[in-house]
């Protein structure tokens, strides 16, 4: 099964670089760390549904060091237990008849995908808070895969992720199913997506 989530994610990926329209969006993961905005790709595939979300530990714990205090290592289980939720962060239709599969919540050093001197901070990432010197900026990434029984009926989605994480603003959206492949901006203001174009 993870194999097969691996696989899925992957032409997510590939499929995503030869994105039309990515313009500099295409490249937000290589440019300037920026708070408040994640990353969330959805696979569709049959019954399976994988998704992949990667956001700053700013916006969903307030910091992005490891945690030190009590209070930070106690905010971090608790996002991650709401992360392991995954149905209680996407709103799903009911109709469509969504059961969790797979579930992996981590943290890691966003400087662990990158490599060479380019990506290090310059006068663009303009941040008021320290960091940690040797772990740069954390980040959550978990990885889901969903059966779902009627996935045609997988019209909308709503984000209560943006209800569950104050410092989160919004989500850049990439979306492959058979009929091809989509780019969507939800935010708080708006976290409902609108998917009846594409299944």
């Amino acid at each position: 099964m993870r194999k097969h989530l691996v696989t899925a994610l992957g032409l997510v990926a590939m499929s995503l670089l030869a994105y039309p329209t990515r313009g500099e969006e295409g490249h937000r993961e290589l440019g300037p760390h920026v708070h408040g905005h994640g990353t969330l790709n959805i696979a569709i595939e049959d019954k399976r549904v994988s998704l992949e979300l990667e956001v700053p530990g700013m916006d969903i714990v307030g910091f992005e060091h490891a945690p030190s205090t009590d209070d930070q290592k106690s905010a971090v289980e608790k996002a991650k237990a709401r992360l392991e939720k995954p149905l209680g962060v996407f709103s799903l239709p009911a109709a469509a008849g969504c059961t969790v599969a797979e579930v992996k919540v981590a943290i890691e050093a966003e400087h662990a995908h990158h490599d060479g001197d380019d990506e290090k901070h310059d006068a663009k990432d303009d941040h008021d808070h320290d960091h940690d010197a040797a772990g740069g900026h954390n980040q959550f990434e978990a990885t889901y895969a969903l059966d779902c029984a009627n996935p045609s009926e997988l019209t909308t989605i709503t984000f209560d992720y943006f209800a569950l994480f104050a410092g989160a603003h919004d989500l850049t959206v990439n979306v492959v199913t058979a009929k091809g492949q989509s780019k969507y901006e939800v935010s708080r203001s708006k976290p409902t997506l609108d998917l009846g174009g594409i299944m």
